[in-house]
């Protein structure tokens, strides 16, 4: 695929080698935080599946916390001391060890603590990598080709969760016996899918790391230590406020509408199983598909970015996810998860991908990785609200169903606050 008109073959290399990470570390989201694992956790190792269901919100509410107070700082001290691409390698390795880690969670409910907790901490590393990952965007792109070189990636994670999947499905899931003889007692199957996922991330996650070059270090040097990062955060998003608001109006609007995006990708699985009636083999058969039709739209998406900008696409992509979203809230049967489901994932990709740009396009440059870092905070600061909003419907009305209404909420939310932003500037260069 080309992804720029006029790249070099060293830019080629450097964009696919960086959208590498995109397809291995996608399998963390699809596999274990969506489709395999998490459905594993609430309806195979958990008593029941709304406690399950409301034990999986709780633990990944603590992870987004973790992430909101550590993030801006972590990529802060990342672009001081231009070892953007060493981080991302060590937080990669936490998150594909704590995967690996699943292996030992039985299908009895004494493991479910380890397993959310196991999940949790790599949840926590793999958006402390994601920091990292972003931010290099700058890195790897120009201006003109920022939006299709963004949904590239996106793309990329896409189709990269297709083939894992894939593989999980008719090596792992499906068969009696699968690959290495492996059966489905004590959950062995899918307690061997999280080290095919840690695997499978590792190896993908090297390209970036061996051909991509380290961004150099910021002209400021770091000060004091870790927490003393804190003190210059503060004094940043105090200039931001003064000199540059769009920038802080975009993370707050922003951070609302991604919760809701998350939440989607988190609870489709067990939305699937739970409320739709899908058998495990049905819930990873249609993430592969659905996962087909999100990495096309995140790969449109892009072009339409640098031809319309980045909030077009974001507006557009979110109307549609919530009238979509609300016939899926509405209506019964297989059918309409199967249509609304992949209807859902044609935009999802697209408001993913512009609103990296977005960012990506008014930050200032030598500040990426601290801008993505408040990309990353903001959004776990209120990274409460899909998780709550699930569980806390789901134990108020008594119904899986009633907690996808809250996800829709959060979107509609999102899309009311992003509508005052002012769109970044065209840029052709």
């Amino acid at each position: 695929m080309t992804v720029t008109a006029k790249a070099s073959p060293g830019a080629r290399k450097a964009v696919l080698s960086w959208a590498f990470w995109d397809w291995g570390a996608s399998a963390f989201s699809a596999v274990i935080l969506t489709f395999v694992f998490s459905v594993y956790l609430t309806d195979g190792v958990a008593a029941d599946t709304e406690s399950g269901s409301q034990a999986l919100g709780v633990a990944l509410t603590i992870a987004g916390v973790a992430v909101a107070l550590l993030a801006p700082v972590t990529g802060q001290r990342s672009d001081v001391g231009g070892r953007r691409k060493l981080w991302l390698g060590i937080h990669s390795a936490i998150a594909i060890a704590c995967t690996a880690g699943l292996f030992f969670v039985q299908d009895e409910p004494s493991y479910l603590l380890a397993g959310l907790v196991l999940l949790a901490v790599g949840s926590v590393f793999f958006e402390f990598a994601e920091v990292n990952y972003n931010a290099m965007l700058v890195q790897v792109s120009t201006p003109k080709t920022m939006g299709r070189v963004s949904g590239f990636g996106w793309g990329m994670g896409y189709f990269g969760s297709v083939i894992a999947l894939a593989i999980v499905l008719f090596a792992f899931v499906q068969p009696d016996v699968g690959l290495f003889g492996v059966t489905s007692e004590d959950g062995l199957n899918i307690r061997a899918v999280a080290l095919f996922v840690a695997v499978w991330f590792l190896v993908f996650a090297l390209p970036v790391l061996l051909f991509v070059p380290e961004n150099p270090p910021s002209r400021e040097q770091a000060r004091g230590n870790f927490f003393a990062g804190y003190k210059v955060l503060v004094k940043r998003l105090a200039h931001l406020w003064r000199t540059d608001r769009r920038t802080l109006w975009f993370l707050a609007a922003s951070a609302i509408y991604r919760d809701g995006l998350t939440a989607i990708f988190t609870f489709g699985g067990v939305v699937a199983a739970g409320t739709f009636g899908f058998s495990q083999t049905e819930v990873v058969m249609f993430a592969i598909v659905a996962n087909v039709t999100a990495g096309i739209g995140a790969v449109s998406g892009g072009r339409l970015d640098d031809r319309l900008g980045p909030k077009t696409v974001i507006v557009t992509s979110l109307i549609a996810l919530v009238i979509i979203g609300v016939a899926l809230t509405v209506l019964p049967g297989k059918a309409t998860f199967w249509v609304c489901g992949l209807a859902l994932s044609v935009f999802l990709g697209p408001a993913q991908a512009a609103s990296r740009t977005f960012l990506a396009r008014i930050v200032e440059p030598e500040r990426e990785g601290e801008a993505f870092g408040l990309y990353a905070t903001t959004g776990r600061a209120v990274s409460f609200l899909g998780p709550l909003a699930f569980s806390g419907f789901i134990a108020i009305f008594d119904s899986q169903r009633a907690g996808m209404a809250g996800i829709v909420l959060i979107l509609a939310a999102g899309l009311a606050a992003i509508l005052p932003v002012k769109a970044p500037a065209r840029q052709d260069g």
